[in-house]
């Protein structure tokens, strides 16, 4: 066969998969998002008579604390009786001084007595203790309330969103709810990044199986975990899994697996997430659970990584390489317009995405053309992870080592 020939069957195969592969993830979008469950609207009627406590563990939060406890102490109250805990976990950037002035502003209607500022001290000795859970664990020692919810300090709380989400929880008998959050861009890392991640997070959300209790597949959603504390306390909750780096998804296999209710809902309207500030952090987020989420396979997370590629960045590279071709090799002009056309419509596939984000939850279009350099930057988060993950070599969080 014609070398020229066979190169240009490869890249039309190549760009024929990324149509198909975009094809398959936004039906897959709009089938899992049209029938997703998600939070109900604010209830009517006085509070619940009951208790919960507000738990934000926090280390080195000096950039989000203060917009996150500004949002949560100017919620609506949600019950009775409520207060919010913030646990700073040996922070070196001053989070546990910010968080105790954001809670005097005068813009706040909060009560002084319902705020409190806790020194989760050091870790014991001889112990493995990784992420929040050792200042989730240390919160548990002072909460009596009923209710128990951990949001993150990345979180930021729409008014109504506590009172929504504990009035569902009590509705549905729930001893957990977690919601969903819709993920927010700031710097060009994550425009580049978290759009595609949203969609494959959506498009991978075992929801439906999630919420059935004839189920065993457990799924939940760390920045925002709303728990009986009757039901905390019977799985042992944080102090259970001192060491398991992907503490969420461990405490919603405990719920489930204990005989307890486990409602997962999508709080998109609710609860917004910015999880990273910089390039740098978001390499070590993901890096840190990229291949923890896909099942620790190898095979699976580079595959992934691979496919990402194929979907994203692969159209992008085709497009210019068509024009190329089209005055290198005039004599195959058929198969290189062929290529241009198709690679042309996976990009645009791309936008179709981006504007289905934007009128489904409001996500600007800002910089949809990085989509590929995003592509590219998840092939290259795939592998490294897999390698820190193993090796321990590099695996940190906000520089803590992990192994």
């Amino acid at each position: 066969m014609d070398p020229l020939l066979l190169t240009a069957l490869i890249l039309l195969g190549a760009a024929i998969s990324s149509v198909i592969g975009l094809l398959i993830l936004q039906l897959g979008l709009r089938r899992v998002f049209a029938a997703a469950p998600y939070l109900n609207p604010s209830p009517e009627g006085p509070l619940p008579q009951t208790s919960l406590t507000v738990v934000v563990p926090a280390y080195n939060e000096a950039a989000n604390i203060e917009p996150c406890l500004s949002a949560l102490l100017t919620a609506e109250p949600p019950c009775s009786s409520w207060q919010v805990l913030v646990v700073d976990d040996d922070s070196s950037d001053g989070t546990a001084d910010l968080a105790a002035a954001a809670s005097s502003s005068a813009d706040h209607p909060y009560k002084a007595d319902g705020f409190s500022v806790l020194q989760a001290g050091p870790r014991p000795e001889g112990e493995r203790w990784v992420g929040k859970n050792w200042a989730c664990c240390r919160a548990m020692e002072q909460v009596t309330s009923k209710w128990v919810l951990f949001i993150d300090a990345d979180v930021r709380l729409r008014p109504d969103a506590l009172r929504r989400a504990l009035g569902q929880a009590i509705e549905e008998s729930a001893d957990l709810f977690s919601l969903a959050p819709r993920l927010e861009c700031g710097c060009l890392a994550e425009w580049m990044v978290q759009p595609i991640m949203a969609s494959l997070l959506g498009l991978g959300f075992p929801i439906e199986a999630t919420n059935d209790p004839n189920s065993e597949v457990a799924f939940a959603a760390g920045p925002f975990m709303l728990f009986s504390s009757e039901a905390y306390a019977a799985i042992g909750g944080h102090r259970q899994l001192a060491a398991e780096v992907v503490e969420d998804l461990a405490l919603a296999r405990l719920i489930k697996s204990g005989g307890y209710r486990l409602s997962y809902q999508l709080g998109l309207d609710a609860v917004m997430l910015r999880m990273y500030q910089d390039l740098a952090s978001l390499w070590e987020g993901w890096t840190k659970n990229w291949f923890l989420g896909l099942g620790r396979d190898p095979l699976r997370a580079i595959g992934a990584s691979a496919v990402v590629v194929q979907m994203f960045s692969i159209p992008w590279l085709l497009l210019p390489s068509a024009a190329v071709l089209l005055l290198l090799a005039p004599g195959f002009n058929i198969f290189w317009w062929m290529l241009f056309g198709i690679a042309l419509l996976a990009i645009v596939q791309q936008l179709l995405l981006r504007l289905w984000h934007r009128s489904r939850f409001a996500v600007p279009l800002d910089h949809w053309w990085l989509m590929g350099a995003g592509g590219l930057l998840l092939g290259a988060i795939g592998p490294v992870s897999v390698w820190r993950t193993l090796t321990g070599r590099g695996w940190t969080w906000k520089g803590r080592q992990l192994k």
